[in-house]
């Protein structure tokens, strides 16, 4: 059974779940109606952290133009961009045992890709989610609804994956930015 979480909670994935070592964390959104001439190309990356919530290296930054981390640990499993359709726009894939040990977090986020030059922002994006499945068993494990909370953002981190006590916990943490996947870029302690 399903986990709803709103912001701010935090849940044991590992200890609660045990033998899950590969997950799927699937992303969804709708574009609200708008005549804005552009279409919406949202973006999903995971950022590894160290336990200063930095990116150590840029391969530590997976994306539509860096599809898989060196360890194999986790994986963007190819751009969607139009979102059209039911279910998962865009799904990254972890392996928990293949985490480097100096990796304490990973951030999941969604970006609009030429949000200032379209004029979009996450005000017209409605039925935004994340969700953990267990990819062994397809068994959905948990859900976060993001809401409606966004007007101006470009950018948002919805959840992070953390390390604590040897197990892995989730945290539902809808987290607006402006500026775009550059402004993430930076605050993951990457050059841009």
């Amino acid at each position: 059974m399903s986990i709803n979480l709103s912001k701010g909670q935090r849940i044991d994935l590992t200890k609660t779940n045990p033998g899950l070592v590969k997950a799927v964390i699937g992303l969804g959104w709708d574009i609200n109606s708008f005549d804005g001439g552009n279409n919406f190309d949202l973006d999903a990356s995971a950022f590894l952290t160290d336990g200063n919530g930095k990116c150590q290296q840029d391969t530590d930054f997976i994306f539509y133009n860096n599809l898989k981390h060196p360890s194999g640990a986790v994986e963007h499993t190819g751009d969607n961009r139009t979102g059209e359709g039911e279910g998962d726009d865009e799904q990254i894939l972890i392996d928990f045992s293949k985490v480097p040990s100096n990796v304490h977090r990973i951030a999941i986020s969604v970006t609009i890709h030429d949000a200032e030059a379209r004029r979009q922002n996450f005000g017209q994006v409605s039925n935004s989610f994340a969700r953990v499945v267990n990819e062994e068993t397809n068994q959905e494990i948990l859900r976060f609804d993001l809401g409606e909370d966004f007007s101006v953002e470009t950018a948002v981190v919805i959840c992070e994956l953390y390390r604590h006590g040897g197990e892995w916990k989730f945290n539902a943490v809808g987290s607006g930015f402006s500026g775009g996947l550059a402004a993430l870029c930076r605050h993951f302690g990457l050059q841009v």
